[in-house]
């Protein structure tokens, strides 16, 4: 498992890093972008949402081609199509043409995330998953701690070649995506069957191991794929999922700007203080996953952080001096990346196979319908009150509801003994 996370890992992680700098590089480019070309906050908040529209329509469709042609090639063709479509919204000239660039992201990108999460299910026994989602999911908090100084320098491009700062982060922070879609296609094997770097011996073991798991899984849940999209747990899930993403994206694509208003704070300043609850949450996010894999129990290790998402957002919302409002945020920074790789271990621990790639679509698809309500709602809470409060407020509400659908929820414990007895 050493050899394969080594293999696999760094690859993965280095593709979602830039997926989702892609992704929320727009919270960046928001407050210039908008000075230029006169968008409100609902405006903004509407078109940086739609793109999850697209994400929903398309995600499950995606991932059931990705099943049916393998991972390798089509997660670089999706690499590829984002990273084209990423550097185009550099040459948005209003609020049409920032909605159907939007929408067209969307659409490239739906299913890598996904994808990546079944991708794991073919190479990682049940007892590695949260920390294997974990080290996955560990760039998305990272992207911003990276992403954030370095967008800031981008943004002080202002002027260079003519063009503005917001519309080279848009270029620079694309190509990276077009460079890697040649890794993916050179690097990363569809199956444990194809991977010539294991010995025979580690190959049979962990293809024995996998199928083993998956006939217990599919002896207590055994759903097709058309049936994982109607399952009332999958789509409880979907929604625990999006009380997560809501204040995900929220914070994502406004924090920046709440940072801006705080004032006398240049762009690299900026970056700088937005990167730190991500920072946090990064640390956060490898401890819990270990923990949570070192217990094997999952509901109270997703409760304890919804819990800390509602009571950071409602301190934020309340306060209003710089420091102690950012200490809030980061404790809901904490709760929402502890929160995202523990709750994947769930739905993996109740589907197998197509049904696998379809349902934990079907869950991401609900979900990020968070990233389309998320920023619209906020956006338009905070041009009508003129303030944050409210819309702060309202991220904090939605984790209230991912933590009574996870009472109601549960989990399993059959799976999970099962995938023990599996490894004794």
């Amino acid at each position: 498992m050493s050899k394969v996370s080594w293999r696999l890992l760094p690859l993965l992680m280095v593709s979602y890093f830039v997926a989702y700098l892609d992704r929320v590089n727009l919270g960046f480019a928001g407050a210039s972008m908008s000075k230029d070309l006169g968008f409100t906050a609902a405006i903004f908040g509407s078109a940086a949402g739609i793109f999850f529209i697209a994400y929903f329509l398309f995600e499950v469709p995606s991932n059931l081609a990705l099943e049916r042609f393998g991972a390798r090639r089509w997660i670089a063709r999706i690499m590829f199509s984002w990273g084209l479509i990423s550097a185009a919204q550099a040459w948005v000239g209003g609020a049409t043409s920032f909605n159907v660039i939007r929408f067209l992201l969307g659409i490239a990108e739906a299913g890598f995330f996904p994808g990546v999460i079944f991708y794991i299910t073919l190479w990682f026994p049940a007892a590695y998953r949260a920390r294997i989602v974990g080290w996955f999911m560990f760039a998305i908090p990272i992207s911003t701690v990276i992403g954030s100084p370095i967008s800031g320098f981008i943004l002080n491009m202002e002027g260079v070649n003519g063009m503005h700062g917001w519309q080279w982060l848009f270029i620079l922070e694309a190509v990276p995506a077009l460079v890697l879609t040649f890794f993916v296609l050179l690097y990363l094997p569809d199956r444990p069957k194809d991977a010539k770097w294991l010995t025979t011996e580690e190959r049979d073991w962990l293809q024995g191991t996998l199928e083993a798991e998956r006939r217990n899984r599919e002896s207590i849940h055994k759903i097709s794929w058309t049936q994982s999209l109607f399952n009332w747990r999958v789509i409880a899930l979907g929604f625990v999922y999006m009380g997560i993403t809501v204040p995900l994206y929220g914070l994502g694509f406004f924090l920046p700007q709440i940072i801006k208003g705080f004032g006398g704070l240049g762009n690299v300043e900026i970056g700088f203080i937005n990167a730190f609850p991500y920072l946090i949450g990064a640390i956060a996010m490898l401890f819990w996953t270990r923990w949570s894999d070192a217990t094997k129990e999952r509901k109270v290790f997703l409760l304890i952080p919804l819990a800390c998402i509602f009571v950071g957002l409602v301190a934020a919302a309340e306060i209003s001096a710089p420091i102690p409002k950012m200490a809030a945020v980061t404790l809901a920074a904490f709760g929402i990346f502890a929160a995202l790789p523990v709750f994947w271990t769930v739905p993996t621990a109740l589907l197998s196979g197509v049904a696998a790639a379809a349902g934990i679509a079907w869950i991401n698809s609900i979900g990020n319908l968070g990233g389309y309500i998320g920023p619209t709602i906020f956006g338009m809470l905070k041009d009508k009150m003129g303030n944050d409060f409210y819309a702060v407020l309202f991220l904090a509400l939605l984790s209230v509801v991912a933590f009574a659908l996870v009472l109601v929820i549960g989990h399993d414990k059959r799976a999970e003994l099962g995938a023990q007895a599996v490894r004794a």
